[in-house]
């Protein structure tokens, strides 16, 4: 046996083993805690395990325990049962924070990984300054400055880890408490009303901070590819606008706008782009005392559009300036002052900034004194049409004809939903489940276009494209890859395979339109 196999075979081993203690432990705690808290125990399991062994290993704790505590210490017990209400909230509230302790435990692992990486190469570094007596001092002051930046990282890293526990403790208390409200007979249809609309926002919150920290992984591995277009900037800021005004309404700030007269356009992703201006505005938001204002001004200087928010609220420090756009870098505040957050929003915001071409600076004379983000990015030379919009697509597809639909994907309820959104549209559409059954159906409904999953029982999606394309009974639909899988490597394979589009789920509804515009066109 390979080293690797002896090493998977101890990780996982592990996770049985910790998943074994802690139903050990439940069990024994079982006549005092009855059929409350059935994951008691083996939420510590799966840190543990998450912790010593890595996410795939916990992801497996994570499977075991849900089954085990399902089993034996929900009522009724020894049986599998998903029919009540409360039953299912247990499930999903374990298998959620589970999910979500397992992803932030991994990402702690890979900041011990890089701040024992970067000790490593400061020690290598070390030996290399030692054969170079000439420059002794120079290399010294160097090393010097290198510990330096170390222990700052490794404070960093502290401060984000204790700022993420507190982040994750805020929602998982309401979680908790309302879950005990759903629980309790006494209870009345309003307080559970009340209780489930509680779990709901805290899910939420806890979505978005996984998605911040999985969306700064995709942008770090450049698994980020911006879709540009001509936009026009107001429609743009109007956008993030629309997006912190809840937060600017509830902090009662005065938000006051600056935009140019004529149109100014600029060849970018607007999603992105606004998705950088409501960031900003969230941090002028948060970071601003009750009833402040927030001053957003938007202008072209040369070839430049130059964006600026500005705010009246905190400051920066002028130690912690330089580095206001580093990962996990937040000012220090006392905890009246606590504003929340994982400190990477900046750092976003830096890195979609200047994917655009563009670049962002930060000024502040202090603390207590506001400050001011500005950004430029290249403005286009031409004005151009505004895309088509949503509600343009939508008429466009509502006035098509009838299309023949097939949709094959062995997700039963991605399928059937997505089936029943396009019949909505008058359109014939038929699902069905595995390859063969596929090429089966398409010889005899003879669709416009199929919408294709790639991971399928009986014959993946490649394989039943490939025969579609040489099936001569076939009348060729537009072929079309819904799937989960996005990496460059698999938008090439479908290409190969003969889809002609390839689309990540879960699907936006403006790309399924214009695929089906575009099968009315080919028919």
């Amino acid at each position: 046996m390979s080293p690797t196999s002896r090493s998977q075979l101890v990780r996982y081993g592990a996770a049985l083993l910790a998943v074994a203690i802690a139903f050990l432990a439940r069990k024994f705690l079982d006549p005092f805690l009855g059929n409350h808290h059935p994951f008691t125990t083996f939420y510590v399991a799966v840190t543990a395990v998450a912790w010593y062994a890595g996410l795939g290993p916990a992801l497996l704790a994570i499977v075991l325990s849900y089954l085990a505590g399902d089993y034996f210490f929900i009522s009724p017990r020894y049986a599998i049962d998903f029919s009540t209400p409360e039953h299912l909230a247990d499930l999903s509230c374990f298998f959620f924070v589970g999910v979500v302790i397992a992803l932030f435990t991994e990402a702690m692992r890979a900041a011990q990984r890089q701040a024992e990486a970067k000790a490593l190469e400061a020690l290598q570094k070390r030996k290399e300054l030692e054969l170079e007596m000439t420059e002794r001092k120079r290399l010294e002051r160097e090393l010097k400055l290198r510990a330096d930046e170390l222990v700052d990282a490794d404070r960093r890293k502290d401060e984000f880890l204790a700022v993420l526990g507190h982040e994750l403790r805020n929602p998982l208390a309401p979680i908790r408490n309302a879950l005990e409200i759903v629980h309790t007979k006494g209870s009345s249809e309003v307080q559970r009303e009340w209780a489930w609309v509680v779990i709901d926002r805290q899910v939420a919150q806890m979505i978005r901070l996984v998605d911040d920290l999985l969306e700064v992984s995709r942008i770090r591995q450049g698994k980020i590819r911006l879709r540009k277009e001509a936009a026009e900037l107001a429609a743009i800021i109007e956008h993030a606008v629309e997006s912190s005004r809840a937060l600017i309404a509830a902090r009662k700030h005065e938000l006051i706008e600056s935009l140019p007269e004529e149109p100014v356009w600029l060849e970018v992703d607007p999603v992105r782009l606004a998705q950088v201006i409501a960031n900003l505005l969230n941090n002028a938001a948060k970071y601003t005392p009750d009833r402040g204002h927030i001053w957003l001004l938007a202008r072209i200087e040369g070839e430049e559009a130059v964006i600026r928010i500005r705010d009246d609220g905190m400051g920066i420090s002028p130690e912690m300036l330089p580095r206001i756009f580093d990962l996990f870098s937040q000012e220090e505040r006392t905890l009246a002052q606590s504003q929340g957050g994982l400190g990477i929003g900046l750092t976003l915001v830096k890195t979609l900034v200047e994917m655009h071409g563009g670049s962002i600076t930060a000024t502040s004379e202090g603390t207590g004194t506001g400050s001011e983000f500005m950004v430029r990015l290249p403005a286009m030379a031409e004005k151009r049409l505004p895309p088509r919009t949503d509600s343009e697509d939508m008429a466009t597809l509502t006035q098509a004809p009838c299309r023949r639909i097939l949709l094959v994907d062995d997700n039963v309820d991605a399928a059937e939903s997505l089936a029943l959104l396009l019949r909505t549209h008058h359109n014939d559409v038929r699902t069905v489940h595995d390859g063969p059954t596929a090429l089966e159906t398409a010889r005899a409904f003879q669709p416009d276009i199929i919408f294709l999953d790639i991971g399928l029982p009986g014959m993946d999606g490649y394989e039943v494209a490939r025969r579609i394309r040489d099936d001569k009974a076939i009348q060729q639909p537009l072929l079309v890859a819904l799937t989960g899988y996005g990496r460059e490597e698999d938008l090439r394979r479908a290409e190969h395979a003969g889809f002609e589009a390839h689309v990540v789920k879960p699907a936006k509804l403006a790309a399924l339109q214009r695929l089906l515009a575009q099968a009315t066109g080919a028919r």
